[in-house]
């Protein structure tokens, strides 16, 4: 891949070397945790407003190098750096650090996306459809941008970073990039373009084009003002002891008129015996690593494999199933309700640790699926004591709200979905092994349920 970076990037970010390997890695969006950051190389950068004022903002694309990758490997991260001689108070969550030396040499620099004005000046690049440097600011037609709307930073545990500006719009920012056609604006643009209502339909976005391959940076979309995300939503109800089978036959339907919307937006693909092959090899690798970085799934290894291997026995006799693009990272937190009661789904840049065409790929609806039913027992198990009855009837009701939008009910395949929602709890092991270790008993929890087929 050819980098495109500026003539004075290369001292800026010599400079900003020693200040990033400290904060990059405190940020809840770094991927590579646990490993240090051992150097950058930029990519790109694009000074947006001049630092040679009160307030200088830089944006930039760097690598981001760590063992034991080899030198030219590294995650891309996009990066808004603001530049004042001193911050005020408000903006001292914000700080990376002060410059000693280089072009910025005596100035403070800080997350820009933390300051209102530099947040609203991305606002009014994308109103105008500015291009500035590498940077393209992109509006879908027809939808306009008012001005005067003032930006906040939504500071919540995120993998990105997001700004709402006036209870209008939210821009997800991306800060882990990498080059191709993100889902994340794929997907939503043709939803909305198939008129479906269950997804914010994008206004408009941010791209850099480097050699010769798109980035997609950032995506603007309507803020549903109200909203309470699906997870939220479910533990007040498991706190006060309240029925939440409502909401999950309702979300049953939103994923499902998603699903049906994309299988007409974008193309579909027939999963047969070769392909199915492919799919199980997959899944029983991931089960061998998980093994071998979690002791404790050893005893249910052979159970786990062999939901792996009754599905790829099914293909074997001719069965065949429909693959489709997908959300892909489908649980509670991606699912708002407005207080109209209308739930959407939001975020489908699928599971950032995957490659990029891997979460393009066409998959079975049924992924998505096994991803929310994971999260109902993931709410039930966050209270004291665990609620796995409550997670039964939420699973029983999403499927049957599932099944009254496209008329199949996904527990008639049992096989299919017992394959997807294994694979989904031996990946959830090995993260909660690695991230959130209080929260390991979750997902062995079900890989013992999952280790012993049901015989019904």
């Amino acid at each position: 891949m050819a980098e495109t970076v500026s003539p004075s990037t290369p001292a800026l970010l010599a400079s900003l070397d020693p200040l990033l390997r400290e904060w990059l890695p405190r940020q809840r969006w770094f991927a590579g945790k646990g490993s240090p950051v051992t150097g950058f190389s930029p990519v790109a950068e694009t000074e947006l407003l001049p630092s040679d004022g009160r307030l200088g903002l830089h944006h930039l694309l760097v690598r981001a190098h760590q063992p034991p990758a080899p030198a030219e490997a590294g995650d891309c991260y996009q990066l808004l750096i603001g530049v004042r001689e001193a911050l005020p108070p408000r903006l001292a969550p914000a700080l990376i650090g002060h410059l000693a030396d280089g072009p910025l040499a005596g100035h403070t620099v800080y997350d820009a996306l933390y300051d209102p004005r530099p947040a609203e000046l991305l606002l009014e690049a994308l109103r105008s459809r500015a291009r500035i440097g590498d940077l393209r600011f992109e509006r879908e037609p027809g939808r306009e941008i008012r001005e005067g709307l003032v930006a906040r930073l939504l500071t919540g545990e995120q993998s990105n970073s997001s700004v709402v500006y006036g209870d209008t719009f939210i821009l997800k920012l991306l800060r882990r990039v990498v080059p191709g056609v993100n889902p994340d604006l794929e997907i939503p643009l043709a939803l909305a373009r198939e008129g479906c209502a269950r997804v914010p339909a994008p206004t408009a976005w941010l791209r850099a084009e480097l050699g010769g391959e798109p980035y997609v940076l950032g995506v603007l979309q309507p803020f549903v003002r109200g909203a309470t995300d699906g997870w939220e939503l479910a533990l007040r109800e498991l706190a006060k002891g309240g029925d939440f089978t409502a909401e999950a036959r309702a979300l049953g339907r939103a994923t499902a008129e998603v699903h049906t919307a994309l299988s007409r937006a974008l193309p579909t693909a027939t999963l047969g015996h070769r392909q199915l092959e492919s799919q199980v090899a997959g899944m029983t690798e991931r089960l061998a690593a998980a093994v071998q970085a979690v002791p404790a799934l050893r005893p249910y290894e052979d159970g786990l494999r062999s939901a792996y291997t009754a599905l790829a026995d099914l293909a074997a006799e001719g069965h065949t199933w429909t693959a489709q693009r997908v959300h892909g990272d489908l649980h509670l937190g991606q699912c708002l309700r407005a207080p109209s009661g209308q739930w959407s789904l939001i975020d489908f840049e699928g599971e950032p640790a995957r490659p990029l065409a891997e979460r393009r790929m066409p998959q079975p609806p049924v992924r998505d699926i096994a991803g929310m039913l994971r999260s109902f027992d993931y709410a039930a198990h966050s209270v004291t004591p665990a609620a796995p009855d409550w997670a039964r009837g939420c699973r029983a009701a999403y499927c049957a709200g599932y099944a009254e939008i496209t008329g199949a009910d996904p527990r008639t395949d049992p096989v299919l979905l017992r394959a997807y929602e294994t694979d989904k709890a031996v990946y959830e092991v090995v993260y909660e092994a690695r991230h959130r270790p209080d929260w390991l008993p979750v997902p062995l929890s079900a890989v013992h349920r999952l280790a012993t087929p049901d015989p019904t």
